[in-house]
């Protein structure tokens, strides 16, 4: 929420700075997230008066202006602003002045004497985009017809006063307004609070619009008067513009400007009805299916049985505690309008407008809670300034109409000083509470240790023991609260050798060139089904946007997103990682203090890479990624366990450029190249290569295991075997390591792969075979016993002979 601090010392002034009083707020628990003056800094800026607006001789659309700004003679200044006009007040800028930068960047602008088409301009006439106060650039800047000539803007206009940002937690629905601010600020700090007074307008008609309250769970009170007469075209004093634009809000019209400025002010959204276009009474009820209604900002929704509305005999005139519709809405043309101020119940508006996807000032209050006690003197309120910016001599007032079906039920909370002083970890007396508690305008009643509390109209959240402690800490401050250690043991939990930590994986990728990204675990839905392959993904009760509407059950997209986002600002190479969490749907799951039953949420960890292996060199050619660079960064993550690779499918990845990781018995995640058409889709130049892995498995690594230095040297032979050219690599490595016919231990290495284009010979591979030489490496078994030759030859015939049955390979000679 954002407002000016001149308004809430208004109501509240305690003897503080700017910055105290930000802290004080802050401290109590109205969290200040920003402080910034109205206008950025500039100098020697007077209201100046146009006298006179001559044709530039040389430029259709410039006029030179004589600028009275108090002196003795007035200035000569081109100006090209189409508002620019005899008698006009508006911001001029000296020479010598110094105007704030744009706000896309740059230096601060110096006047000077300049000259235009021939003509010397010895100034400048501003508009309020120029001067920082606003994005508006439809002119000069336009001030009061009462601003006095030559005075300095910022004195004039208080452009230095500061405008203050909360953020608001939802429980702190009171303070969604100026005077609730206040009101805490009364409380945090002992100053006086300037109650504001309503006085009853003068009521001069019986006229009454029957009101029925039908649905009492959507709305607890209806307050309603009928003002006939009005000036709808009357203008909005300058006065509430300025407060409105401080607050963020732009002025609309009067009778708009009256309803915001209020909610502003009390915090109490209202509604003002063109009472003729309503057809006979209004009827407060749920919606009924199919039921239309154009809203004000242009939107036509449907609505149903849970949306509740106010309804005229003929259709839908608003959606209830959201916003007001088109077909009643004030115009140029109203003469007679119905004020209303009700209470509707927060169950009954929450989550109404993230339905149609937008959010109002409206809703935002009613859904955590608007006093229901107040809507009379709020709308006596509303009443005594539409007749003082929009009355006429025939404005006339009617009774208040207030009907009551049901209010909340004000529960006693009673407070414990004991628990209180063992929950904030310092002493507290009962004279403290009770003090700090009446500051806050609540009705306490004392006991032998106990303070029984009665919460006013305004205060939803105050419902257990524990909100009481909560104000007591407000008031006293958070930073007076006691910084006590926590006295218990400390005992170091130390990970096992054989596991290593997230944080050291994180290392490990960024050691490999990869950057960490951190996405949202709820997802597009399309993703799912396209990417992750999920008919059914875990869907998200309330979501904050509609493409974030599942619970992912793969990181991949996520990375596949960011890669998109670094693509279209020319990224020229990207490599990123996530340790993230996923959703998946299992029945069998148990729930307990770590898990939701019928759900598994594994963290695992995803990786992708795009573009050139190395930056442009002299040394190499450049390359791109490719499905075996990240196949090798895989194995590296791995180490030192030995990863094997199997031909396997994905939704996402290429059918042949796509394995699944096997880390013995257990298959533990997924590599391969994007698939083609979803490269196509993102509009890739070329395909990016991903893996996703299970997180644990990825984290376990064995302990080196000390083996002695072998006493007998170590016997090399090669041999190259003819094999189909379907045989892969790991079968023919698989055979010689773990077949039977091993008789001596022996390690291998390929080291060649040759293929030939002619026919088949005994030492030439033909069609559809390939070549692969392999270096066996042979130690003794008991490391006692010398190799020889024929121990060896035995050996290596073995082998073969175990290649020649079990993958069909032939020795090449």
């Amino acid at each position: 929420m954002q407002f000016p601090e001149s308004w809430l010392r208004a109501f509240c002034n305690p003897p503080l700075s700017t910055e105290q009083l930000a802290d004080v707020l802050t401290m109590g628990g109205l969290e200040v997230e920003q402080t910034r003056p109205v206008a950025p800094a500039f100098s020697h800026v007077v209201v100046g008066r146009i006298v006179s607006a001559k044709q530039h001789p040389n430029a259709d659309r410039l006029r030179v202006c004589a600028v009275d700004i108090g002196t003795d003679a007035p200035l000569a200044i081109v100006c090209g602003a189409p508002n620019a006009r005899v008698g006009l007040k508006a911001p001029c800028a000296l020479v010598g002045a110094i105007l704030p930068p744009a706000k896309d960047g740059g230096e601060p602008f110096a006047i000077s004497v300049g000259e235009l088409r021939g003509v010397a301009s010895h100034g400048m006439l501003c508009s309020a985009r120029e001067l920082g106060i606003s994005d508006e650039q439809g002119g000069l800047l336009e001030l009061a017809t009462d601003a006095p000539v030559g005075a300095d803007l910022r004195e004039w206009l208080a452009l230095d006063d500061m405008l203050f940002t909360l953020k608001l937690t939802p429980n702190l629905a009171h303070a969604l307004s100026i005077y609730g601010i206040a009101r805490e600020l009364s409380a945090l700090t002992g100053a006086t609070l300037e109650e504001p007074t309503f006085p009853p307008a003068p009521i001069a008609i019986d006229d009454q619009l029957p009101v029925t309250l039908t649905a009492a769970d959507l709305c607890g009170r209806f307050s309603g008067r009928i003002v006939r007469n009005v000036n709808p075209q009357a203008t909005t004093p300058a006065w509430m513009v300025e407060r409105l634009a401080r607050c963020g809000q732009r002025s609309v019209s009067a009778l708009v400007d009256i309803s915001n400025y209020v909610m502003f002010e009390l915090g109490r959204p209202s509604h003002i009805f063109d009472l003729d276009k309503i057809d006979g009474g209004l009827d407060v009820r749920w919606g009924k299916p199919g039921e239309q209604l154009e809203l004000l900002n242009g939107d036509i929704v449907t609505v149903d049985e849970k949306v509740g509305v106010i309804a005229d005999q003929s259709r839908v005139e608003s959606l209830a505690g959201v916003m007001g519709g088109e077909a009643t809405a004030v115009g140029d043309e109203t003469r007679n309008i119905y004020l209303e101020a009700a209470f509707w119940w927060p169950a009954a508006i929450a989550g109404r407008a993230r339905r149609y996807n937008f959010s109002t000032d409206a809703s935002h209050r009613f859904e955590r809670g608007v006093d229901p006690t107040t809507t009379v003197p709020h709308l006596e309120r509303i009443t005594r300034l539409v007749l003082d910016i929009c009355g006429t001599p025939e404005t006339t007032c009617g009774p208040v109409d207030d009907q009551i079906t049901k209010l909340p039920e004000l529960r006693p909370v009673m407070l414990r000083i004991a628990r209180a002083a063992k929950v904030l970890g310092m002493p507290i007396t009962q004279a403290q509470c009770t003090q700090g508690l009446r500051r806050l305008g609540l009705t306490v009643i004392e006991g032998d240790g106990t303070l029984t509390v009665v919460p006013p109209g305004h205060r939803f959240d105050l419902r257990i023991e524990e909100d009481l402690i909560e104000e007591v800490a407000r008031l006293i401050g958070y930073d007076a609260l006691p910084t006590t250690p926590p006295i218990a043991p400390i005992r170091p939990r130390l990970p096992t050798e054989s596991q290593r930590s997230p944080f050291a994986l994180r290392r490990t990728l960024a050691g490999l060139g990869y950057f960490e990204t951190i996405n949202f675990s709820f997802v597009d839905a399309a993703w799912e089904h396209e990417l992750a392959g999920n008919p059914d993904p875990v869907k998200v009760l309330n979501p904050i946007a509609s493409h974030m509407s599942v619970m992912r059950s793969s990181l991949l997209a996520s990375l596949l997103q960011v890669l998109k986002f670094n693509v279209d600002r020319k990224a020229p190479q990207v490599r990123v990682f996530e340790l993230g969490r996923v959703f998946l749907r299992n029945p069998q799951r148990v729930g307990s203090d770590q898990h939701v039953a019928g759900f598994d949420q594994p963290m695992r960890v995803a990786g992708l890479a795009w573009g050139p292996v190395e930056p442009l060199q002299w040394t190499a050619k450049p390359r791109q990624v490719d499905f075996f660079d990240v196949k090798g960064e895989v194995e590296a993550l791995l180490a030192p366990r030995i990863a094997t690779f199997e031909p396997a499918t994905h939704p996402a990845l290429h059918p042949g450029r796509c394995a699944s990781v096997r880390v013995g018995d257990a298959v533990i995640g997924i590599v391969g190249e994007l698939h083609p058409k979803w490269r196509q889709q993102y509009e890739l130049t070329h395909a990016p290569v991903l893996f996703e892995l299970d997180l644990q498995a990825v984290l376990q690594s064995p302990v080196p295991q000390f083996e002695p230095v072998a006493r007998r040297q170590a016997v090399e032979r090669d041999i190259a075997v003819i094999v189909p050219e379907h045989t892969t690599h790991q079968a023919v490595m698989h055979t010689i390591n773990e077949s039977e016919a091993r008789i001596l231990p022996v390690s291998a290495q390929l080291f060649d792969v040759y293929r030939s284009q002619g026919d088949a010979t005994a030492s030439t591979p033909g069609a559809g075979e390939k070549s692969i030489a392999v270096r066996l490496t042979f130690l003794s078994a008991d490391d006692e016993q010398a190799l020889d030759d024929a121990r060896i030859d035995e050996a290596v015939r073995a082998l073969v002979e175990a290649l020649q049955s079990q993958v069909k390979a032939r020795l090449r000679h």
